[in-house]
């Protein structure tokens, strides 16, 4: 019943849709380093925080705590931090002709990157991890394959293929798998959000690995830096969110392989609160309480 053409069948423009969005979020940030500083590119690609968040308050009905905000808003403070010892360090790669330009690739890849995070957030949460990778990994490489042929066959014609090079794009490949192999596992135990202010702490590592390949300049605000956006990731992960469901919306929604929730016809429907634990993964359905 829910073998390929099945799902093509059902939902094949829907993840065709997000197929492209995932695309071009990751082909406007990678492109706006031609143009923009990497501290730009840090501290704006931030904007995918706050479109994760609105996007879950309002088609996931993610509920947040005052410490969950606490917590967010530290990431971000140990973010620019971050941002701030590149300045003064001295580090500041990738500056093109046009800044503008850059700064809004930034933004609009982050945006993109927020509509998809939330996307697969749903998708492993009602349907299925595997789905979720398959139909990317279909549609992504289709649409992939097409710009490149179409953006960027100039661009990899020039390139001086050797071993070295071959290496270096079979390693990325490989990054990329794993990220994206991973990233559903994760998003289904926390959240979208949590997600996103952990892959904060990655422009940290590559500045590590760069010490030692690239020998950049080191700076005593890199470990605040990480030890800020640690200190918000524990509080932000030191109590559970919680989803506001109104049974109308849930009926609407919920897994077709799940149980039939039958609701009154009659009467005053209230919503109701289900909590969810960040620490524990279940598979059953959410129960739903009608007053």
């Amino acid at each position: 019943e829910e073998n390929l053409l099945a799902i093509l069948k059902r939902r094949w423009w829907k993840y065709m849709i997000l197929g492209i969005i995932d695309i071009e979020a990751n082909y406007l940030v990678v492109k706006a380093y031609q143009y923009t500083t990497l501290t730009s590119v840090q501290l704006l690609d931030c904007f995918v925080i706050p479109v994760v968040i609105l996007l879950s308050w309002f088609f996931l009905l993610v509920r947040y705590k005052a410490v969950h905000f606490i917590g967010i808003v530290v990431c971000i403070l140990g973010m620019g931090c971050m941002a701030g010892a590149d300045v003064l360090v001295g580090r500041q790669q990738g500056a093109g002709e046009n800044k503008l330009i850059g700064d809004l690739l930034v933004l609009g890849g982050a945006t993109l990157y927020g509509i998809s995070n939330v996307c697969e957030e749903y998708i492993v949460r009602n349907l299925s991890r595997v789905e979720f990778l398959g139909m990317i990994g279909l549609f992504g490489s289709f649409f992939s394959g097409i710009q490149l042929a179409i953006m960027e066959h100039k661009e990899l014609l020039k390139v001086p293929w050797d071993w070295q090079i071959g290496l270096l794009y079979v390693g990325f490949s490989a990054c990329m798998f794993g990220l994206y192999s991973f990233m559903p596992v994760v998003i289904k135990k926390t959240s979208a959000t949590a997600v996103n202010l952990s892959l904060l702490t990655a422009d940290l590592y590559s500045l590590f690995c760069g010490l030692f390949l690239f020998h950049y300049k080191f700076s005593g605000l890199y470990l605040l830096s990480f030890f800020t956006i640690l200190v918000g990731l524990v509080l932000y992960s030191s109590t559970s969110t919680y989803v506001a469901q109104d049974p109308r919306v849930y009926k609407q929604f919920r897994n077709p392989s799940g149980p039939v929730v039958d609701l009154p016809t009659t009467g005053q429907l209230e919503p109701s609160v289900t909590y969810t634990s960040l620490g524990q993964e279940t598979e059953e359905e959410p129960h739903v309480r009608v007053a």
